[in-house]
Formats: structure tokens, C-alpha cells, sequence
């Protein structure tokens, strides 16, 4: 029986990330993987904190009675109070229980929310470069994405924003810390666009969302703080995951945060439980649910990140490369030295070093490394790039 179109095309177009960490795979096979230097996944090297190990030890020692049992497809009542608490700390705003849902990662947790607040062509608007799979979170829900510029410093246009903004817009989704620029969107910013929402929302008759992205809300460096969208615009819902603040990409544990003073806001939160049953994740994990309760303020180590990407964004810059000194995430988001993206990170491939293009996440002419590996792997791969710039004549 043959697959379906939309997931032969989806197939096809395919996520140069994956594509390129399963190269990597390869060459570790046949040179060894001391002498490859993948740059490609952003999947932690780091271990979670001793304060994990130390939860889940806790658990596993006492085990709670009927703790992997099914529960409440919100997730346990505890466990989304201690996520309300923490955000009512963070933010000014009160949190409840009732604002949060637990979900399977921040993928499950965008598609419940997607699924719940789109019509079949509804458009849900998104910024170049983007995460890859955002284009097909929106298309798994009958949804279409409106891609628009940023300017050269990776921040939306919001002139262009007010253009494109329609009665088919159901949502704008931001990605702030970034992936995979590191940009974070300050203040300033956040309240034009969250003045801008309100004046179309008016105008259109549409209550437009904005959701934002923050897998990566507690990786900022240089004393700054992210900011939270909610104090910015009413109508905005944030979904997240545990899998960068504690390094645990593996557990698949998120939250949906929807603001509390949304409007519609029970229909929409019911909306997302039923959609978390509905889309096949039913829950977050029960184990992880209760591990991460009692660690909602807790953090891999910042300053580690910090000094992995002054390492390479030192390095790169001296060579030549054109970089924007990312403020957020792990990741850096060179200018490719050639037009042809896809080619210049052959070179790199060639040379045993792997990285992603840039139109992996519909901006050609860049290129994308994660800097969340150990140093041995950035190290290595400096040397390389410092040829590499040579070959092409970087100053």
C-alpha cells in the first residue's frame, strides 16, 4: 500500500538536521569518532543536575503507590502547580494549575495547541530561520505557514508582520531564545509586537495567538533575562520542555502555559487536554512528571554554555566567518562563506567536520552548529574551519 502524499513530500524535503547527524553516524564508523566532528544535533552532552539524580533516586527508592497508573490527561494536579508557582514567580502573573498542561516534550505540546486552535487553512504565522519541524506541526493539522523575514540581526520585521496579518491568521509563532540563530527577542520588542496583535486582533475581528517557543527560556547568557511574553499580550499561550534546562531530550517532558488572562481561555485549555488525548500522547510520562515537580528552578550549569559559545564565536570571528553573537540557546548561525550553502557544508562534511545548511531552516546562505557537545568536538573542529576560511579567503 502506498504512503500518503503529504508524507512523501514531507519525506522528500526531509530535515537536514537528521540527514546530517545520520552522515555523522556513518563517518564515526568508518574514521572513528575521534576524528569526526559533528556539530549537527542539539542533544546535550551535558548530564541533568545532581538534583535529578537525586529526585528520581528518591522515587525509585520509595516508590509512590499507583505512581504508573493512568491520571488526569492534564498531568498531576502537583505537578503542574509547581510549574504555576514557578511562572508566578517569574512573571508577576498568578499561575494555576489550571493554566498548565503536561505534555509529551515541547513537539507534543505545540501540535495539542495547534490542533486546538486551527480551522482546515487557517495560517499560523512563522520567522526564517525557524525550527524545521514548525512547517510540519502547522501541515499535520491542516494548517498553512506564512514565512516572513528578519532582519539581520535574526529579529522579525514587524512592518512586514502588520502586512500579513489576515482573518485566516489563527496564530503567530515565535521561537525566542532562538533555534537555530540564539536570538532573543527583549522587551522592547515584545510589547510593539504584542500592541500590534491587539490592534489587528481588533481590526480583524480575530483574536490572533501568539505562542512562543521556549525550549530554551533558561540558556541566556551575559547577565541577560529572558523575558516572558504573557505581561506583553493577553492571548499568547508558551509551550516548553525540560529537555535543555535539564538536559533531558530523551524524556519527552513539556508543559503547555496558557496565559491566564486569554480570552475563551477555559475552552482552549479543555481544548488542549482533549487534543493531548485525542493526538495520541495522552500524557506525559508519570515518572518524569514527578521527577521535574520538585525542580522547576533548577538548571543545568549557564556559564558551561556560555564558555563552549565564546569558544567558537571567538574562534569563527577571528577566521573571518560572519557571525551574530547569539544571546540564547546553543547554537551559532554563521553567513556561509559561499552562496551555496548546501556546498559549503560538503566542504566541511569532506573534512569530517558536520554542520547543517541554512535552508534546513528556510534561510540559505547560512549554516548552523550546536555547541551543546563537549569541547574536545568544538576544539577539534577549529582547526578545520580555520582551513576551510583560508580555502575561501576569509580575512
Amino acid at each position: 500500500m502506498p504512503i500518503s502524499d503529504r508524507v512523501k513530500k514531507s519525506m522528500e524535503n526531509g530535515s537536514w538536521i537528521r540527514r546530517m547527524f545520520e552522515e555523522g553516524t556513518l563517518l564515526k564508523e568508518k574514521y572513528g569518532a575521534e576524528n569526526v566532528f559533528d556539530l549537527t544535533l542539539g542533544n546535550p552532552v551535558m548530564e541533568p543536575p545532581p538534583e535529578f539524580h537525586r529526585e528520581l533516586k528518591k522515587l525509585v527508592d520509595n516508590p509512590v503507590p499507583g505512581m504508573h497508573r493512568y491520571m488526569e490527561n492534564a498531568g498531576y494536579a502537583e505537578t503542574r502547580a509547581a510549574v504555576a508557582e514557578q511562572l508566578s514567580k517569574e512573571t508577576g502573573i498568578k499561575f494555576t494549575e489550571k493554566d498548565i498542561v503536561m505534555t509529551s516534550g515541547a513537539a507534543g505540546a505545540l501540535n495539542i495547541v495547534l490542533k486546538t486552535l486551527m480551522n482546515r487553512g487557517d495560517e499560523v504565522i512563522v520567522f526564517a530561520p525557524y525550527f524545521a519541524e514548525f512547517i510540519n506541526y502547522i501541515e499535520n493539522h491542516d494548517g498553512v505557514a506564512k514565512v516572513l523575514p528578519t532582519d539581520d540581526q535574526f529579529i522579525p520585521k514587524l512592518d512586514i508582520l502588520e502586512k500579513s496579518l489576515t482573518t485566516k491568521t489563527a496564530a503567530v509563532l515565535i521561537n525566542s531564545p532562538n533555534n537555530p540563530t540564539g536570538a532573543v527577542y527583549d522587551a522592547d520588542f515584545l510589547a510593539k509586537l504584542g500592541e500590534l496583535l491587539k490592534d489587528k486582533s481588533r481590526e480583524l475581528g480575530r483574536n490572533i495567538i501568539l505562542i512562543n517557543d521556549e525550549a530554551y527560556a533558561s540558556l541566556v547568557y551575559d547577565g541577560m533575562v529572558h523575558d516572558q511574553v504573557y505581561s506583553h499580550y493577553r492571548n499568547t499561550i508558551t509551550v516548553t520542555s525540560h529537555s535543555k534546562d535539564l538536559a533531558l531530550p530523551g524524556e519527552r517532558i513539556g508543559y503547555v502555559a496558557v496565559n491566564p488572562r486569554l480570552e475563551e481561555h477555559s475552552d482552549i485549555v479543555n481544548g488542549i487536554i482533549h487534543c493531548n488525548r485525542i493526538s495520541g500522547y495522552v500524557n506525559a510520562g508519570a515518572l518524569m512528571q514527578r521527577v521535574v515537580t520538585r525542580l522547576q528552578a533548577v538548571t543545568v550549569s549557564i556559564p558551561e554554555y556560555q564558555k563552549k559559545r565564546d569558544l567558537l564565536y571567538n574562534n569563527l570571528t577571528e577566521m573571518g566567518y560572519s557571525v551574530v553573537k547569539p544571546k540564547g540557546a546553543f547554537y551559532l548561525f554563521p553567513r556561509s562563506p559561499i552562496e551555496d550553502d548546501v556546498e559549503f557544508v560538503n566542504e566541511l562534511h569532506r573534512r569530517k567536520v558536520l554542520v547543517v545548511p541554512g535552508q534546513g531552516f528556510g534561510s540559505p546562505g547560512y549554516f548552523r552548529l550546536s555547541y551543546c557537545t563537549d569541547d574536545r568536538t568544538i576544539e577539534g573542529s577549529l582547526e578545520i574551519f580555520r582551513k576551510v576560511a583560508l580555502k575561501y579567503k576569509l580575512s
